[in-house]
């Protein structure tokens, strides 16, 4: 089999930095994609919150200096080096950039950072140069949304002469087209490109903003969404977010590759994070998994009444001016729901208002915390996710192992991965909503509610997604294929 050198680079990395799915997806691909012969490098930026000696990292006697417009910055390097796997994790590090609380938000404003362009210019380029120091020539590299987005471009203008890159690929991933990384036109200078691409109409100009992500749309080599249904949504203007155009004029270098679940992780029978471990033969310890977590929510333990779980980002994407449109009728039905994330203020304050309203039907926790996550997978009895729009989706694949019957829209990676239930035939493994909203809400929680009583029924419908394989291999073949008919194009 032919071996390439991959390079990926990305701002999220499990266990380093996360605040959603690209962290998952992060933690998981590059090492599958190690262990199958690839010599594969991961650059990730050296934030503050990673801890050197409970990582494992071994800073490196490389460093060098980037000027950012008018300044000079110095360049730190660290790696760490998985013996499984063969995975090494280089950081990117600039205490000025990246030795501050948060990845992307300032905690003390609540707002993005004013210089989060200088900082990901920063990554970039520093990716570049460490790769020379190293003289690791890479056959691709995989950049993952905005952050590392300017790698594609640096390679294709400033620097299309550099002999060391010369046979150098590259493959942007979409996770979310809506974080496009732009910037006001008084900051194009951070970024020493040169100046026609951003005149108007050109490849990084948008409505006399910079923007990070078109300009690695118009200079990928070959592009890649999360699921086949949002690489098809994201050419329409409904949800293409601004760059329907450019991504139409890119459509034959544009493919949906579906995100892959780590089981190692994220399995009722190997999860370490969960009370009671159960099995596909033996479904017992979901039932006790489902009173612990009612007993901490301090919800009363119902027989005939399904949990439904939301573990999620608390912003209007996720589908909770829904919940509020459906509240009323929604926590007049037979249910109890349990809520997991942080997010906009305006949602906090629903969420607690209708944990005020009905307090035996509503809890949330506003946290990001990693083991009530498992919990919540492990003990609800379904899993609602009303996405206005969903790239891939990793919790209803996380779901359907645990035997969590999902509810979802019909959007990207949700409409690829769950089929309605079908009463007449038995087959489906979730709940899709249907209608208009809000209406398309309550009729599918109200369709839940009734196969619940069905216990049988009930508990096919969990088989059927339990016995569902969604791991990283299918994942993992399509993105190798994708490489090497790249490289040997």
């Amino acid at each position: 089999m032919q071996k390439l050198n991959i390079v990926v680079a990305a701002s999220e990395m499990v266990p380093f930095a996360k605040t959603g799915g690209l962290g998952d997806v992060l933690g998981a691909l590059p090492h599958s994609l190690a262990r199958q012969g690839h010599r594969v490098k991961m650059f990730l930026p050296h934030y503050a919150n990673l801890n050197s000696d409970r990582n494992r990292l071994e800073k490196l006697d490389l460093a060098a200096d980037i000027t950012i417009g008018e300044t000079v910055r110095s360049l730190s390097t660290a790696v760490c080096r998985d013996r499984k796997s063969g995975l090494e994790t280089y950081f990117v590090g600039n205490d000025h950039y990246f030795g501050r609380p948060g990845l992307y938000i300032d905690p003390a404003t609540g707002s993005d950072f004013v210089d989060n362009d200088e900082r990901f210019v920063f990554f970039c380029r520093g990716v570049l140069r460490i790769l020379a120091e190293l003289d690791f020539k890479p056959d691709v590299i995989h950049v993952h949304d905005w952050q590392a987005g300017l790698i594609p471009v640096y390679l294709k203008t400033t620097m299309a002469d550099d002999p060391f890159f010369a046979r150098t690929k590259t493959v942007l991933t979409i996770h979310n087209l809506a974080h496009q990384g732009t910037f006001a036109e008084d900051r194009i200078k951070n970024l020493d490109l040169p100046k026609e691409l951003f005149y108007a109409t050109g490849p990084m100009e948008f409505y006399g903003k910079a923007n990070f992500l078109k300009g690695a749309i118009h200079y990928a080599d070959k592009i890649t969404t999360v699921s086949k249904r949002y690489a098809e949504e994201i050419q329409t203007e409904e949800f293409g977010s601004g760059l329907h155009g450019v991504l139409k004029e890119r459509a034959s270098d544009l493919t949906g590759i579906l995100n892959g679940v780590d089981y190692t992780i994220w399995s009722p029978s190997r999860d370490k994070l969960i009370p009671h471990r159960y099995y596909l033969a033996n479904l017992s310890g979901k039932r006790m998994n489902k009173v612990e977590l009612l007993n901490r929510a301090g919800l009363p333990v119902r027989e005939k009444t399904p949990l439904i779980g939301i573990i999620s980002r608390l912003v209007h994407q996720k589908g909770f001016d829904l919940i509020e449109a459906a509240a009323e009728d929604l926590f007049k039905m037979n249910m109890q729901m349990i809520v997991l994330g942080m997010g906009e203020q305006k949602y906090h304050d629903l969420l607690a208002d209708l944990e005020a309203k009905y307090p035996d039907r509503l809890k949330a926790f506003y946290v990001l915390d990693e083991k009530v996550a498992h919990q919540i997978e492990a003990g609800a009895d379904a899993f609602l996710m009303p996405s206005l729009f969903e790239p891939c989706g990793l919790n209803q694949m996380y779901s359907l192992k645990y035997g969590t019957v999902p509810i979802v829209n019909a959007v990207g990676g949700l409409a690829d991965t769950i089929t309605n239930f079908d009463p007449a035939t038995g087959e489906g493994n979730g709940f899709v909503m249907r209608a208009q909203p809000p209406k398309a809400l309550l009729e599918a929680v109200e369709r839940v509610i009734e196969t619940y009583q069905r216990k049988r029924v009930w508990s096919s419908i969990m088989k059927s997604g339990m016995r569902q394989d969604f791991s990283w291999n299918r994942a993992v073949e399509e993105y190798t294929d994708l490489f090497k008919k790249l490289v040997d194009g």
